[in-house]
């Protein structure tokens, strides 16, 4: 699989069911979302504005893509129905056809522009490895069917040498029936 082809298969909507376990304060928590993603074309103004404000990257950008949530989760403090959304321009920097980079407008362990490394393994799991100023957080994404697919995420220490959050999510893709 290219990571075109992955990122035409995950287009679309899902809604995502994602238990989340914070091993730093003993907190479990869980996590309903509705996720959008869209393939835009490189000549996107937020697209354009995003691959000027990064250095020069070796490889080719490919596929950018828009990704939008609303979650709501059990763990908020003072409003459990609370509802977290937000929005990031995602562009893939294609080095081989196996790995690059993802630029990131928003990272998604800490609230910052990122630059990830990503990379599709032989089964069709894509990777990701993004590194934050004290994290670093590590992604699995992974379809189990053309409509369910599943993510992993692990949030570690710079150092790696102390896990803070784990986190798995089962995503369903919301179908048109009437199309």
């Amino acid at each position: 699989m290219t990571i075109e082809s992955f990122l035409l298969k995950s287009e679309g909507e899902w809604k995502s069911m994602r238990s989340g376990h914070s091993l730093a304060f003993q907190q479990f928590e869980e996590v309903i979302s509705q996720i959008k993603i869209t393939i835009l074309k490189l000549t996107n103004s937020k697209v354009s504005a995003l691959l000027s404000s990064i250095p020069l990257q070796t490889g080719i950008p490919t596929t950018p893509f828009r990704m939008a949530w609303n979650a709501e989760s059990d763990w908020e403090p003072d409003d459990p129905n609370q509802v977290s959304s937000g929005e990031c321009i995602l562009i893939p920097i294609k080095q081989s056809e196996s790995n690059g980079l993802l630029i990131r407008s928003v990272g998604y362990a800490e609230s910052e522009q990122a630059i990830s490394k990503y990379k599709l393994l032989n089964d069709d799991t894509f990777t990701l490895s993004t590194e934050y100023g004290q994290s670093v957080a590590e992604e699995r994404i992974w379809f189990i069917s053309p409509n369910v697919r599943c993510r992993s995420s692990v949030l570690k220490t710079i150092s790696g040498n102390g896990i803070l959050q784990t986190s798995f999510s089962s995503e369903v893709r919301k179908l048109d029936l009437n199309g």
